[in-house]
């Protein structure tokens, strides 16, 4: 029977780890006498390849020898420890992952004694302990959505507050999903920053997926590993699961009938310890076939990527002339007779030899090819300029500019050309906001920071999304130093909910709520704008603390009672639309928003028992407004008013005979 064994592509080293582990090998290979302030990963066999190269491990700050140098491990440390290294003038180097480092900004940025914080994590787990030292205020901790809830119903903080949200970087997204349904669900203050790890995502997106469609998983990697514990998690549901960390431990695992194995890695274990164990189980099982998943990883992108760099010798050449397409040069001590072709001059195409160069002139080349027998030798100043820019360049805090010229793989991240650089960013640190399409950027001037160089592969990792996000808290600032309530905006509605739409002033939201939208009652925002609109809006309320701002949409001017009162006064006639009747009348609209009563005496002028006798709902008749009261919002119509009342015939009067009259008139006056 052939076995089937599929291998994850994202499995093994993250982004993280693997920049923590390649620098510390790179500094133990320089000779460099070094220890680490707790496990660098949770991978016992790293550190344990570590520690046999001398890399001892400390668990107090007070501990470090004078002649050590202190790697800070990948999940980040205490704030008062860094302070402490500082003070101490502690020779150390920050290993912490980047997208840990974010959190620590986010929390000590957004959260202060009246905003705490709901982190969704391990609370024993260094990540979380170090997240939490960055806290201005209370931190509660929850590890499921179960947690959560026991926070709100006992009470811990007052909810109707504002607080913000965010979670360890290898939290379940199972579980994460849970948690924010439940905040958003009940209340309306919390900032979320949905702050997992791009790579995690994919890492337990893919777990799950293989779980589901084989017969049984591997999940190979340190037992301590978060996120490794988090794999296992999300597959035992689907399949038998086991969790090992080297080849040997497949012997005591008996896999009996199954015709197709998934395997998958943490983010701390090492691809010789994945080779090792695939290797193993193809020999376990004599008809297997092992499929790898294999994608280009961000190592190899990068390295494809970057135009590889002559390792020649620079020189120094003199301007002797030029051809068409080439500039002729001369070597100091060299018989050879050089050339620049235009092509290798620069790397901006709009640049002029002819017009930059003049004869006399020293330019620094390096040699590309040297032909001995033609006497020639083919230079470049272009790799020689691009040198010099790796040998200055730096991870700082500068900002950058570039052209996205793609993205690499699956939505891995985009590349960024930068001059003769080519720039790595990673999805996460690429968009502002998590919901944004990386597609948008493409050909799109941006501007970035370096995050990360290594010079000996000549990589490059950059952020776009710290520099936008600096510029937006930049215009968010300046928004709220100057605006005032019952300033005019044009805005983009940039969402809608239930209650209300959320629009754009140019950097900073403010609500519309639903009975700010209309004059008239409405279920939904979306029967009167739609995302993407272009509105006029003012402020109605500011709540510059908690930086939240109510916006007022609909206008007095078409408030349908200053309608009213503008274009029908009393006595006037109109046409208006029963809409509903009662035993004691009917009302009837005058015009949207505003309707009017016809008191059953005011229907006709004979008696009637019911309006229902005389009219129905949708039919349109003629009134005539009798009485306006604005306080009351009441309005008072009558049909009968404009009814001529019927005709009564007389009855004829008979006269006297003309005796009797005389008789009367000669008749005395008694006393």
């Amino acid at each position: 029977m052939q076995v089937n064994i599929t291998l994850a592509k994202t499995a093994g080293f993250c982004f993280g780890v693997n920049r923590a582990v390649t620098m510390l090998y790179d500094l133990v290979e320089k000779g460099e006498n070094i220890c680490t302030f707790g496990p660098i990963i949770h991978n016992p066999q790293v550190i344990n390849d570590l520690s046999s190269k001398g890399v001892n491990i400390i668990e107090n700050i007070l501990d470090v020898s004078p002649d050590k140098k202190v790697v800070i491990r990948t999940h980040g440390v205490e704030k008062s420890i860094l302070k402490k290294c500082q003070e101490l003038s502690i020779d150390y180097i920050d290993a912490t992952c980047p997208f840990v480092k974010k959190i620590h900004k986010i929390v000590e940025k957004n959260s202060s004694e009246n905003v705490p914080v709901l982190m969704a994590g391990d609370k024993k787990h260094p990540e979380v302990v170090g997240i939490k030292s960055y806290c201005n205020g209370d931190c509660f901790i929850f590890n499921s959505a179960d947690e959560l809830e026991e926070i709100f119903e006992n009470n811990k903080f007052n909810p109707e507050n504002p607080f913000i949200v965010v979670s360890q970087t290898t939290f379940s997204i199972k579980e994460w999903k849970k948690c924010v349904k439940i905040i958003k669900l009940h209340y309306t203050n919390a900032k979320i920053f949905d702050t997992i790890c791009n790579a995690t995502e994919e890492r337990q997106a893919e777990a799950l997926l293989l779980s589901e469609k084989n017969d049984a998983m591997i999940i190979i990697g340190g037992r301590t590993s978060s996120n490794t514990a988090k794999l296992k998690a999300v597959c035992e549901p689907n399949c038998p699961t086991y969790l090992i960390e080297t080849a040997e431990e497949l012997l005591d695992i008996a896999l009996c009938d199954v015709q197709s194995i998934g395997v998958t890695a943490g983010a701390s274990t090492p691809d010789g310890i994945i080779k090792e164990v695939i290797k193993t189980m193809s020999e376990k099982f004599e008809n297997a076939n092992t499929i790898t998943m294999e994608e280009t990883g961000f190592e190899q992108m990068l390295e494809e990527s970057l135009n590889s760099m002559s390792s020649d010798q620079n020189v120094v050449g003199t301007v002797v002339g030029f051809t068409a397409t080439e500039i002729q040069v001369e070597i100091a001590g060299r018989k050879h007779t050089g050339y620049v072709s235009f092509d290798e001059y620069s790397d901006d195409p709009s640049a002029n030899p002819k017009a930059e160069l003049k004869i006399g002139d020293e330019i620094k080349l390096r040699i590309m090819k040297t032909n001995d027998v033609e006497g020639t030798i083919k230079l470049s100043k272009r790799l020689y300029d691009r040198g010099a820019i790796w040998e200055n360049i730096e991870a700082d805090d500068a900002i950058h500019t570039g052209v996205v010229t793609g993205i690499v793989g699956d939505n891995k991240g985009v590349f960024v050309q930068d001059g003769p650089i080519k720039v790595f960013v990673p999805a996460s640190l690429a968009k502002l906001r998590r919901n944004d399409s990386l597609e948008e950027l493409i050909k799109t001037t941006v501007e970035y920071k370096i995050i990360e160089v290594n010079k000996m592969r000549r990589k490059v990792v950059g952020s776009i999304r710290e520099v936008a996000a600096a510029k937006k808290q930049e215009i968010e600032d300046a928004f709220w130093a100057n605006v005032n309530e019952g300033a005019v905006y044009t805005g983009t509605v940039r969402s809608l909910t239930n209650y209300g739409a959320f629009v754009d002033l140019g950097g900073v939201d403010g609500m519309v709520h639903i009975s700010e939208l209309s004059w008239t009652r409405i279920k939904h925002p979306s029967e009167i704008v739609k995302v993407g609109d272009t509105v006029e809006v003012y402020v109605k309320e500011l709540d510059k603390e908690n930086k939240k701002i109510s916006l007022g949409y609909k206008k007095v001017e078409d408030n349908p009672w200053e309608i009213l009162k503008r274009d029908y006064p009393v006595e006037s006639e109109v046409d208006c639309k029963v809409v509903s009747l009662t035993s004691f009348g009917a009302f009837a609209q005058i015009i949207p928003g505003v309707d009017g009563l016809v008191h059953i005496s005011q229907i006709a002028h004979k008696h009637i028992g019911t309006p229902a006798e005389v009219l129905k709902v949708g039919e349109v008749v003629k009134a005539k407004i009798m009485e306006i009261d604005f306080d009351k919002k009441r309005v008072s119509l009558s049909i009968k008013a404009l009814i001529d009342p019927p005709v009564v015939e007389e009855a004829p009067v008979e006269e006297a005979p003309a005796e009797v009259v005389e008789e009367a008139v000669e008749a005395p006056v008694e006393e």
